[in-house]
């Protein structure tokens, strides 16, 4: 009770902001059917602003304040009319109506793949075209049905955007500003003897790292889409978190005079850049400096002889602190300014992408390439958007075939039944199958008796709509699917009785027709993928294990020479296949028997991370024979460690493959005298992949993740 009144004095909270979207899709919703249907007397176009608004907001679950959501729906309404226009056409033969359920039903819910926001409207958008697809089949009111979808979601995007605003919540790029400065406050610290990190501060850079997780973030606030900024961005995070994990890392100077000048200098390049990145991220500000300072103290770092491995490791560590900072600073400027931050094109003082051409390919191509790249990564059956599209897509066209073949009556409700109750894997569509005819059972009595009483009283129904519909849209996204179901059983029974005249059995039709969608859902979603994400998880945590080996072994095998341009494609789509995967089992309820001993994907996630960000080097001084067996045989001992942890995470199609090998302690060993610096970059960078082979294990044998969140793998 405390936390409640707590929620609705702050405004914030799952009530309040259930409250504050019920009071806007009521007002939309209701200022288009009332004015339509008793201002102008024009039925149809008073349907279609209803349920656009209702489509848009009520059903859809596009994350974001008001004003972001009114961003969305602004830039689907196009879509939302070219759905409208499908499914007139095609409605008029059963045939081409299932044919377009089943196409365009998948390719609507496919558009998820393009992130959260999109997937967000994507039942909103299926309801538009749904609408249009059963009787009365009047292509010559297709006009009539435009001009009610436009105002209805014009009404919605105006009471989106001024009514109830949402209370501000920091951005993803506010997140990453804040953590690039407290990266130059650690530098800063850095500086001054003795050169470490008090604990305080140590902890105080641990959080502001751990605040750039995903899975710490808003849903709405997650850079997850397919475009040049959202990429930067992602990437930017994750350049973020790797700077803080080196700034807390950086072993000391050795002891004694005039050592560790040129790492101070380094450190103190450091801080100014991501000083200079701060400010671009938080205000927009240009940094008052470039980062060619930083740039050349990397390659001279990277280039001076080092005498043992005690100065070999720190020169690797300052080595992998300023790439960090340099790629912050590159993809900063380009989620800030687009193409423009990655081509410097606009004033002084923005630095353009830094590093390898590839670490920043998204900025090199356009936006259709861009969609492409993602939707074309996604179509396979391993992909978790290409088995929910696939599922949902027959789901609606057999739903479809039903309500044509037999003529049941009022069939919309059986589809948006489907669309509705049909979830990611069987367990879960049978449980919320289970509440949903409850609560419609319940929302059925009443409305029968509703409908009962007041007859033909057009007006009673006029004065219950606008309070049912508040009631309802606050009270089920709050209480679950079961209330949800119930209450929109009522809103819809009272909106159609303003439509035509009706009797009680309306609402038994209703409980009918959901029974009879909610059967084809529970039967698609058993013979669809039944286990939702869970195997698919397993299998793509495999896939990314093992082309993290066969990367490792190239990279090590072309250690201090330059690779060929784009070995690690495999990698990049391995992570963003895995990271789908994780993102959908954390939205699933599973047996508790499917948490078995071994999952520890998150860890894994991020070990594919490490090895893209570490399997790409610039050539530096050519290693000697013996520098490349000690890596080599480090790389091969890694990798082998990798595999055995794929077969571990799926251990049932990854059995009989080859054996990695045995298992034992790593080869580390120190270099030859006099070994060239890229030798310890490189170790330390098969160090970073041990560390994380023991986590794997750990994991492995406790059965417990470690909290790491997936990030877009794409900006990797």
């Amino acid at each position: 009770m405390r936390a409640a009144l707590s929620e609705l004095r702050t405004g914030t909270g799952p009530l309040p902001a259930a409250a504050r979207r019920a009071v806007r899709v009521t007002l939309a919703a209701g200022l288009g059917f009332y004015a339509f249907l008793y201002g102008l007397d024009r039925p149809v176009e008073a349907t279609y602003a209803l349920f656009a608004a209702v489509a848009l907001a009520g059903l859809s679950r596009i994350p974001g304040s008001g004003r972001m959501r009114a961003g969305v729906v602004a830039r689907v309404l196009p879509a939302a009319c070219a759905l409208v226009v499908l499914g007139t056409w095609l409605s008029v033969r059963t045939w081409a109506a299932v044919a377009g359920m089943l196409v365009i039903g998948f390719c609507v819910a496919f558009s998820s793949a393009a992130g959260p926001r999109l997937a967000g409207a994507a039942p909103g958008l299926q309801l538009l075209y749904i609408l249009p697809s059963f009787p009365p089949y009047a292509p010559d009111t297709l006009g009539q049905r435009l001009t009610g979808t436009v105002v209805g979601v014009l009404l919605l995007i105006l009471a989106e955007a001024t009514v109830l605003p949402d209370p501000a919540v920091p951005g993803y790029r506010d997140l990453a500003a804040a953590a690039a400065a407290e990266a130059a406050r650690c530098a800063a610290v850095l500086e001054q003897p003795p050169h470490t990190l008090p604990a305080a501060e140590t902890a105080r850079a641990a959080e502001r790292a751990q605040a750039l997780r995903p899975s710490r973030v808003e849903e709405a606030q997650r850079p997850a889409g397919p475009g040049v900024r959202e990429r930067a961005l992602a990437h930017t995070g994750l350049a973020a978190r790797t700077l803080l994990a080196r700034l807390r890392s950086l072993p000391p100077p050795e002891p004694g005079p005039d050592t560790g000048a040129a790492g101070r200098d380094l450190v103190a390049a450091v801080r100014e850049s991501a000083a200079g990145t701060a400010g671009l991220l938080g205000a927009g500000n240009p940094p008052a400096t470039d980062s060619t300072r930083l740039r050349n103290l990397h390659v001279s770092l990277a280039r001076t002889p080092v005498t043992g491995p005690g100065p070999g490791f720190r020169n690797a560590a300052l080595v992998e602190l300023a790439d960090a900072a340099l790629v912050l600073r590159g993809a900063a400027g380009i989620a800030v300014r687009g193409r423009a931050g990655a081509a410097d094109a606009q004033g002084p003082g923005v630095e353009p992408a830094a590093g390898p051409a590839d670490r920043f390919w998204y900025a090199q191509e356009g936006p259709v390439r861009l969609w492409w790249y993602r939707l074309a990564g996604n179509t396979g059956p391993r992909s978790v958007h290409f088995q929910n599209a696939v599922r949902i897509g027959v789901a609606l066209a057999v739903a479809r075939a039903v309500a044509g073949v037999d003529s049941l009556p009022h069939g919309f409700w059986a589809m948006l039944a489907v669309l509705s109750l049909t979830r990611t894997n069987a367990v879960q569509t049978r449980a919320t199958v289970r509440l949903a005819l409850i609560g419609t059972l319940v929302g059925a009595v009443a409305a029968g008796g509703v409908l009962a009483l007041a007859g033909e009283a057009s007006t009673v129904y006029a004065i219950v709509l606008p309070p049912l519909m508040l009631f309802a849209f606050c009270v089920g996204p709050v209480r679950g699917v079961g209330w949800a179901q119930a209450m929109f059983t009522l809103v819809v029974a009272m909106a159609f009785a303003q439509l035509a005249p009706v009797t009680w059995q309306l609402a038994e039709v209703r409980f009918l027709d959901v029974l009879v969608g909610s059967a084809i859902g529970m039967v698609c979603g058993l013979l669809a993928w039944p286990r939702g994400a869970h195997d698919e998880l397993g299998r793509a945590v495999a896939e990314l294990l093992h082309a993290a080996a066969d990367d490792v072994q190239a990279a090590t095998a072309a250690f201090g020479r330059a690779r060929e341009v784009g070995p690690d494609q495999r990698v990049r789509h391995a992570l963003a296949m895995a990271e789908s995967a994780y993102a959908q089992y954390q939205t699933e309820r599973q047996h508790p028997a499917a948490t078995a001993p071994g999952e520890d994907r998150q860890a894994a996630m991020m070990t594919g991370h490490h090895v893209l960000w570490g399997g790409r080097r610039p050539p530096g001084t050519p290693p000697g024979p013996r520098e490349e067996a000690v890596v080599r045989e480090y790389g091969a001992w890694v990798a082998a460690g990798l595999r055995r942890a794929a077969a571990a995470a799926d251990p049932v199609h990854t059995a009989g493959s080859t054996d990695p090998g045995p298992a034992g302690p790593a080869p580390r060993r120190p270099g030859p005298e006099g070994a060239p610096p890229v030798f310890y970059t490189a170790m330390a960078w098969l160090d970073s992949l041990t560390a994380d082979l023991a986590l794997l294990d750990r994991g492995a044998a406790a059965g417990v993740g470690t909290e790491a969140g997936p990030m877009a793998s794409g900006a990797a």
